[in-house]
């Protein structure tokens, strides 16, 4: 008899503890949750078609009017101007990244001053917001502490009022 005991037990352990100590089974929903419908081959098909055309188009430096329809709006108005006011070339600098891209493929004698270029520039941003920073909190200071000294004067004028008055009666 004990040992039939023995062996449910045992089988217990393996079909259902052992099972959830080795793939444990996640936390029920809470109540409020709604389960979604799954999706159907079609639909599944359209949403990775979809995301995989986004992401292509994310590797493209200028993504384009169809993925960021609110910021061409604004150029395409002021390029379509009369008269070719909206129509004036401007030279741009080219930016750091690309900077540092030309001087890679020159090699590390070309990408050293290239970087030592960003690091300074970097380090310069730094040191000036570091002293605005200062100088602000020096200012900050300035202003607490004229008006502890206010304060400090007025509370001497008051305690010096209370005793002529006390003196007076």
């Amino acid at each position: 008899m004990k040992l039939k005991v023995v062996w449910r037990k045992v089988s217990d352990y393996v079909r259902y503890d052992l099972k959830e100590i080795a793939f444990p089974s996640s936390l029920p929903d809470p109540p409020h949750f709604k389960k979604r419908r799954k999706l159907t081959w079609k639909e599944r098909y359209l949403v990775l078609k979809e995301a995989s055309r986004l992401y292509c188009a994310s590797w493209v430096r200028d993504i384009g009017p169809d993925l960021r329809p609110n910021d061409y709006k604004a150029n395409e108005w002021s390029e379509d101007k009369p008269n070719g006011v909206g129509n004036i070339n401007k030279q741009k600098e080219p930016s750091t990244l690309e900077d540092l891209a030309v001087a890679a493929r020159g090699g590390m004698e070309a990408l050293r001053p290239a970087l030592q270029r960003v690091y300074m520039t970097r380090a310069s941003a730094y040191r000036d917001g570091l002293k605005s920073f200062i100088q602000g909190y020096q200012e900050g200071i300035k202003e607490v502490m004229e008006k502890k000294e206010e304060y400090d004067s007025q509370q001497k004028e008051d305690s010096e009022k209370k005793g002529d008055i006390k003196k007076a009666s």
